[in-house]
């Protein structure tokens, strides 16, 4: 069982580590969250877990770049 995540008013730890203009609102619970650039994404840690279970195991991440 995972832990609850911790009140909406603390940011997601990638916000802590990224620079001020990367972060962002999380779409789904409005956290702050590395969400500009690379390595940065929509949601934050605890919406995106759940969202990841369900690609289920084949799902793999194919680069673009040559």
């Amino acid at each position: 069982m995972t832990a609850a995540p911790p009140p909406i008013t603390e940011p997601d730890p990638s916000a802590l580590i990224c620079p001020g203009d990367k972060a962002g609102p999380c779409t789904d619970c409005q956290r702050k969250t590395h969400r500009y650039g690379t390595g940065g994404s929509p949601l934050c840690q605890w919406c995106m877990e759940p969202v990841k279970a369900s690609w289920g195991s084949n799902v793999r991440h194919v680069s673009t770049r040559p």
